[in-house]
């Protein structure tokens, strides 16, 4: 699975809990490009959907994840 920058910085945000909308507004993107990016990431990380990715994306990234979460 080869994320581009930007996708990894979707999908963390994802990960986190994050709405597409607050997601735009972190990234200063519109919501038509977060819903672009989700539907680029479920595809190249073959999962059934949003949450599917997220909790893939944890999964491989559990203790980086959770530094960040202790700092939020």
């Amino acid at each position: 699975m080869s994320l581009t920058p930007k996708e990894i910085n979707v999908i963390t945000l994802v990960a986190l809990g994050f709405s597409d909308k607050e997601i735009g507004l972190k990234l200063r993107i519109s919501y038509a490009t977060v819903r672009d990016y989700i539907d680029k990431i479920v595809l190249k990380m073959h999962a059934r959907n949003r949450t599917h990715a997220a909790l893939l994306y944890a999964k491989y990234n559990l203790e980086w994840l959770v530094s960040i979460r202790e700092i939020k």
